[in-house]
């Protein structure tokens, strides 16, 4: 009954759409019809070739092998540009970076991040770059960054002492639980000072938005029909879970304002405020804080988290690699019996394999999508303004022109090579590129590096009895960063006893 439900919904909808949208009819001379791409059906265009599990970013890289390095998919009422070799994304990211700096508008990215005030979905403009600047040089500039290792710290440590309790008589615990709370308590201190009392209320609410942000709603996908995101109630979804964040934000902001602090720690939240109080370059209201918290929130932790998680599981799969980082691991920190960031730059293997997880599991598959503000010329073909482009990052990562055995989790590839995660080898992006480089980029890296090197000293990792390390499932769940779809399961083996004394 229900899915008969959903399934009248759903003709209801076309039906409606089909009466409200204007009746134009393609015309090949236009220059985006004129670049390669799938046949499109009436109304929903593309939309049918992402229907079934297999996700997004596997359907565009199989279609652009078939269509070319620039292709035209429809997606709804919308034209998109997916751009899939190193060459066209050099056009765009370099030759053309201005033109393509500002984002397409939705009704998720609207609402979150307060009309379009945060750094990612900001337009490109004075308020952005003043924004952008305060981020990369107050709030998450190496000296920042290195002012919360004893954050880190402090939460790595928490996590080994948990599994340790749980991992008694050879049982397994959920690892992908544990690093995602370990991502976003760090996060949270970081920003606010403490792990507040809606730490569980932050992690729902940030994943309730990688959620809207991997659907292509239909509201967003048909912006000309005004009444969609009422029919489908995307509309009251959004508002609710808005009032929820909003709230919550306001109450740490007063929280904050009210409280005497003087143990030396500057939190982000207190930076904010500071330069609010005091004046910058721009006035900064309260909305453009909850933007920033947001984009700290959602940027900083399920990014983290990912890469932690398919670490870990690009290790477990391959033993040989899991072996090499742990013995190298150990062989550093047993000097000291604990592992700090004092030490992390001794390790040499460990970091090629983050390298390599970022590689083939970069955190945002596609990029964030992109918007230009005039006309250029990509690939040959004629661009218009406003129109929509997404960078597929992790076709770019696995193309084996430039990545031989493209498919294969190979850590040493990293070895004698000069690719950093700067975005100038647009091979290689799993932070972005140009202008709209995540200014959050040394953060993630820090709370990686300290998690895993924490993980591997501490324990040894087996797959549940009865599952071969070959066997663990890499199914991956698309959202607005790509998690596993099933949690990573694993029995610890407690090697290295927890000794903060050293």
């Amino acid at each position: 009954m229900e899915s008969l439900t959903i399934i009248l919904t759903f003709l209801l909808s076309l039906f409606l759409i089909f009466k409200l949208l204007p009746n134009k009819k393609s015309d090949p001379s236009k220059p985006l019809n004129l670049i390669p791409g799938p046949k499109r059906l009436p109304v929903i265009g593309n939309l049918h070739l992402l229907a079934g599990n297999t996700p997004p970013h596997h359907v565009f890289r199989k279609l652009s092998a078939q269509y070319g390095p620039l292709m035209r998919i429809q997606l709804g009422g919308l034209p998109y540009l997916i751009v899939s070799t190193v060459e066209v994304a050099k056009e765009v990211l370099r030759t053309h970076d201005l033109a393509f700096s500002n984002r397409p508008p939705g009704l998720a990215a609207e609402a979150f991040s307060y009309n379009y005030t945060g750094v990612g979905f900001a337009p490109y403009g004075e308020p952005w770059r003043v924004l952008k600047k305060l981020c990369t040089v107050e709030l998450l500039s190496m000296k920042r960054v290195r002012s919360f290792r004893h954050v880190r710290q402090e939460e790595t440590e928490n996590l080994v002492r948990f599994i340790t309790a749980a991992a008694g008589d050879g049982a397994a615990v959920d690892l992908s639980e544990k690093v995602h709370l370990l991502a976003y308590d760090i996060v949270t201190r970081a920003s606010v000072g403490a792990t507040t009392k809606d730490r569980l209320k932050v992690m729902h609410i940030t994943r309730g938005l990688g959620n809207f942000g991997a659907g292509f709603n239909a509201a967003d996908l048909y912006p000309s029909v005004k009444v969609l995101p009422f029919l489908t109630g995307i509309q009251f979804k959004i508002e609710k879970m808005h009032r929820e964040m909003d709230g919550m934000f306001q109450e740490i902001i007063a929280e904050a304002r009210a409280a005497e602090k003087d143990d030396g720690f500057e939190d982000l939240l207190g930076i904010l405020l500071k330069c609010q109080a005091e004046g910058s370059e721009m006035a900064i209201t309260d909305d453009d804080i909850k933007a920033v918290m947001l984009d700290m929130f959602l940027a900083g932790s399920e990014t983290s988290a990912a890469v932690i998680e398919w670490a870990m599981s690009e290790m477990v799969k391959n033993p040989v690699t899991l072996k090499k980082a742990q013995e190298e691991v150990r062989k550093v920190f047993d000097k000291t019996g604990r592992v700090d960031e004092e030490r992390i730059h001794e390790l040499e293997y460990l970091p090629l394999a983050i390298k390599e997880t970022l590689r083939i599991h970069p955190p945002l598959p596609f990029m964030m999508p992109r918007l230009n503000s005039s006309k250029c010329t990509l690939n040959g073909y004629e661009i218009p303004s406003n129109t929509r482009l997404i960078v597929h990052a992790w076709a770019l990562g696995r193309d084996p022109q430039y990545w031989p055995d493209a498919e294969q989790f190979i850590p040493e590839r990293f070895q004698a090579s000069t690719i950093d995660y700067k975005g100038n080898d647009f091979q290689y992006l799993p932070f972005g590129s140009g202008r709209r480089l995540c200014p959050g980029m040394n953060f993630g890296v820090a709370n990686s590096d300290l998690a895993l090197a924490t993980l591997l000293y501490h324990f040894d990792w087996e797959m549940p009895r009865g599952l071969r390390n070959q066997d663990l499932d890499m199914v991956e769940d698309f959202a607005i960063t790509v998690r596993r779809k099933n949690p990573l399961i694993l029995v610890p083996t407690l090697k290295r006893p927890l000794n903060v004394g050293k």
